[in-house]
């Protein structure tokens, strides 16, 4: 099927207008995930707390955003992108403004919490949007890009908040975000479109000669139960809960106060080589997709990727010292190498139904972030525990570090099992899609 130059530019109108709109809210997610490194010290002095709450208050955001991982598929398969992400807009602005200027503990939990519920759509929403308005076969190197443009916002809540925490409290920047968060939900409702078909536009597939995808019939739950039951899944979802949940446990939180408290660092150079960290994530994240594409081959480039992040690990645990040049070197390979959990979405969208990729996507995802979940506050205790209530020094870090290793290279292992499609859905008929 051919476009008229109209319908063309249309076409590619609608397209970068629902990625751009769904990848600005996506920016937010990741800047709300990782803010909390820059600003440890000011929160645990805000409101009188040691190093587990302060891994308990970071940690909120990703309890709730573990749980809404499932909903947000069903969401996104059921009502669409653009109604979840302007109603995930309203609920994230809101919950930033309460954090801004939540007075107690209690209340900063609440704020971060309702930041988490409504960030948590962004991502899910912006892989559907990719799957309904690119070709499958560019799906690895857009979600890449989906990954480069999100990771602005980590980078942002490094190097670019210690720096304008010198002329801003870190309060008036979460009422800025807040803000943003609404406008945003507003051009959501406004501007983006689910799919083609919305705006009157053939589909990818239509376009390419290629028949549509069958849809799901059934209820919701049917959808849910296809997917958990696909033993292809979940590779990819033990996958994400070592690598991603240990990377983001690091980034989001722990990072920062080893490099100041551990090594004795600024908070400007611990937060630059954070930002080296998320930025080489960012890039690696882009070009793993596209390399990923290239070869017509997934599982490789995991592997190899997750290997040497998970071997980064070790001058940290062992408490080397970081020396300028050698420690950019580090963060920047670790960066690199952690970018290879991402491919996982990519895995788990080709080993189901295309009606049910956002659902399959969701629960990989689900992963990740039920990780770090549980890391941010276990390494706070483990790093408490190994103080015992005196000053924290390196070793006492390097105790937390472990844990966070271990997770790396059990989750790196679960790569191992993953099903090469060779970038490619598997038949709908094959048996092992249960």
């Amino acid at each position: 099927m051919t476009l008229s130059p109209y319908d063309q530019r249309r076409l590619t109108r609608l397209r970068w207008t629902a990625f751009i709109v769904v990848g600005l809210a996506y920016i937010l997610a990741f800047f709300h995930r990782f803010a909390p490194a820059a600003i440890a010290g000011d929160l645990q002095a805000a409101f009188h707390i040691q190093s587990a709450a302060l891994g308990g208050l970071a940690a909120t955001y990703f309890y709730v955003y573990t749980l809404m991982q499932l909903p947000t598929g069903v969401l996104a398969d059921t009502l669409g992108p653009r109604r979840i992400v302007a109603a995930g807009g309203v609920i994230a602005g809101a919950g930033s403004i309460l954090f801004g200027l939540a007075e107690s503990f209690a209340w900063a939990s609440a704020g971060r919490l309702l930041a988490g519920l409504g960030v948590s759509v962004a991502f899910i929403a912006l892989l559907k949007i990719n799957a309904a308005w690119f070709p499958e076969r560019r799906f690895g190197a857009v979600t890449g890009l989906t990954l480069l443009m999100g990771n602005l916002g980590s980078v942002l809540a490094a190097t670019p908040l210690a720096w304008a925490l010198g002329y801003v409290t870190w309060r008036e920047v979460f009422v800025a975000a807040g803000v943003l968060s609404l406008f945003l939900a507003w051009l959501a409702g406004w501007l983006v479109r689910d799919n083609p078909a919305q705006a009157g536009l053939p589909s990818m597939r239509a376009l390419e000669g290629r028949e549509e995808h069958a849809p799901h019939h059934g209820h919701w739950y049917d959808g849910i139960r296809a997917v958990a039951r696909n033993r292809l899944t979940w590779p990819g979802f033990f996958l994400n809960l070592g690598v991603c949940g240990s990377l983001f446990a690091f980034a989001g939180l722990w990072g920062i106060p080893l490099l100041t408290q551990g090594h004795g660092w600024t908070r400007a150079e611990a937060a630059f080589h954070t930002t080296l960290l998320l930025a080489a994530f960012a890039v690696g994240a882009f070009f793993i997709g596209a390399l990923s594409d290239h070869m017509g081959r997934r599982k490789p480039v995991i592997l190899m990727a997750c290997l040497a992040y998970t071997l980064c690990w070790l001058p940290l645990a062992l408490g080397w010292p970081l020396r300028p040049g050698w420690s950019h070197a580090l963060f920047v390979v670790m960066g690199l190498g952690g970018s290879g959990f991402t491919l996982s979405w990519a895995c788990a969208k080709e080993v189901n139904r295309h009606a049910l990729s956002g659902t399959a996507t969701a629960l990989v995802n689900t992963g990740g972030f039920l990780g770090a979940a549980i890391l941010q506050p276990l390494v706070g205790w483990v790093i408490d525990r190994a103080a015992g209530g005196r000053a924290l020094t390196l070793a006492d870090y390097q105790s937390g570090l472990w844990v966070l290793l271990g997770w790396a290279a059990a989750g790196s292992l679960a790569g191992l099992w993953l099903r090469e499609t060779r970038c490619r859905y598997l038949d709908d008929a094959d048996s092992t899609l249960g």
